[in-house]
């Protein structure tokens, strides 16, 4: 699924910090998805590609949907059937789609486009889509247009999804990018949670010991100095969701 390997298949080595680092997405975000893709064909059977632990099939429970996710990571599939057993998990990749030929009215990648190669995974999904079926490409990305947050990636910088372009995302043939939207929302984090996240990073995971423990440091005096930080047990982390529509043309 990867053009990077190391960094995409390193999630499962620390899965409990992604399980509890790791932002939620907001209804509105969804409601939209579904209401944009519907309008050509009704969603009922949804593949979430590269779903992690379940954050983003999590906020499908309960929609009326027919839910079935595709991880690479034993770990994390692990994790996501325990947090959601009612939804179907498979061992897969975004190129290698265990699915048959128009099986999903919708399939989503979420956090999880930048890792793939686009040209064969663009065909694969193309494959499983029913006809009207649509492609969702969704990325939470932080504002930092907020002073705390943008010294945030400083201390800890850029991953491979906030280096990618979430705006215009590359698909390829036959699909074509038809929609997109953007939702701004607040992430209450408690301090344990923050630092979750940022050990969650894949290129966190994969540093060096030495290199790890500085930046935690780093990252520990920002929050005990910044003026908007200093004697907080909660941050509000202010993101940026990003959904693109694509279909096949």
């Amino acid at each position: 699924m990867a053009r990077d390997t190391e960094h995409a298949l390193s999630f499962g080595r620390n899965v409990g910090d992604y399980d509890s680092g790791r932002p939620s997405y907001p209804p509105a975000a969804i409601d939209w998805m579904l209401t944009e893709t519907g309008r050509v064909r009704p969603v009922s059977r949804m593949v979430d590609v590269g779903a992690g632990t379940g954050k983003f099939t999590a906020g499908l429970l309960g929609r009326g949907l027919q839910l079935t996710a595709v991880e690479p990571d034993a770990a994390m599939r692990q994790r996501l059937a325990e947090n959601s057993p009612s939804v179907t998990v498979l061992e897969g990749t975004g190129e290698r789609l265990p699915l048959p030929d128009a099986s999903a009215d919708l399939v989503t990648f979420a956090q999880a486009w930048h890792w793939v190669d686009v040209s064969a995974t663009s065909g694969e999904v193309a494959r499983v889509l029913t006809p009207g079926g649509a492609l969702a490409l969704v990325w939470n990305i932080r504002d930092e247009a907020v002073d705390w947050v943008r010294r945030l990636g400083e201390v800890m910088g850029s991953s491979a999804a906030e280096l990618y372009d979430s705006v215009t995302p590359p698909v390829g043939a036959p699909l074509e990018r038809q929609a997109h939207a953007q939702f701004e929302w607040v992430n209450d984090m408690t301090r344990p949670q923050l630092l979750a996240m940022v050990a969650s990073r894949s290129y966190v995971i994969t540093m060096a010991e030495a290199h790890r423990a500085a930046m935690f440091e780093r990252l520990g005096e920002l929050l005990d100095t910044h003026p908007e930080l200093a004697g907080r047990t909660s941050y509000p982390v202010p993101y940026l969701t990003r959904v693109t529509i694509a279909r096949v043309v």
